[in-house]
């Protein structure tokens, strides 16, 4: 609904955007339509890091926040890797924007670099996006991924050598992406402990919705 303008009624996707309103500025006639601006909190992570755990451990515990799974949207359409998957990643900006207005940040859960929403159009709706990367040992992302039902197909070998390659990019570029990412080392954490220090690191950050 934020792309439509109230005014003229033309469609478009990069308003201009006044920090200060904040207000969203109608490209074609100038229309300033105020909207809630906050931060987004994305958990990344290579498959069986233990991301999807973790979301489910807090979204019953965190009224801060509304805790979505990037995967409910994905259809083959979005499967475009030379763009990083951007129409995929600017519909989750779209989908979180409009969540924002009733005050409340998102969490959203999946495999996902920065560069792939800090170059989307939907992305001068927020804040900031504030990027969690969930990390694990070679040997116990092997082992998570093969005691998943068969049905996901996770055992494959193509799949987990895909996800062994992203584990270890993340551990490699964590602190070289921009912006960059914060590592969760969750070999020696219980589902718990992780999900009590991804409630510690969201909460260090939520006060940027004030």
């Amino acid at each position: 609904m934020f792309n439509v303008c109230p005014a003229c009624g033309r469609y478009s996707e990069e308003k201009l955007i006044d920090p200060d309103g904040p207000f969203a500025i109608c490209p074609y006639c100038g229309h300033r339509h105020h909207f809630v601006r906050l931060p987004l909190f994305v958990l990344t992570g290579a498959s069986g890091a233990g991301k999807t755990a973790v979301c489910l451990a807090l979204a019953a515990k965190m009224s801060e926040c509304v805790f979505m799974e990037s995967d409910i949207l994905w259809r083959t359409e979005f499967a475009t890797p030379d763009d990083g998957y951007r129409a995929h990643h600017n519909l989750w900006l779209r989908v979180t924007k409009n969540i924002n207005q009733a005050g409340r940040p998102v969490v959203l859960c999946g495999s996902a670099i920065p560069e792939q929403f800090e170059g989307c159009p939907e992305r001068r709706y927020f804040s900031t996006i504030h990027y969690l990367a969930m990390v694990c040992d070679d040997n116990v992302l092997v082992e998570r991924l093969l005691s998943r039902p068969g049905w996901r197909k996770s055992s494959e070998p193509r799949f987990i050598q895909e996800m062994l390659r992203f584990n270890q990019w993340l551990k490699d570029n964590a602190d070289k992406t921009e912006p960059p990412m914060t590592l969760l080392g969750n070999t020696h954490l219980t589902e718990e402990q992780s999900a009590a220090q991804v409630r510690h690191w969201i909460l260090a950050r939520v006060s940027d919705a004030d």
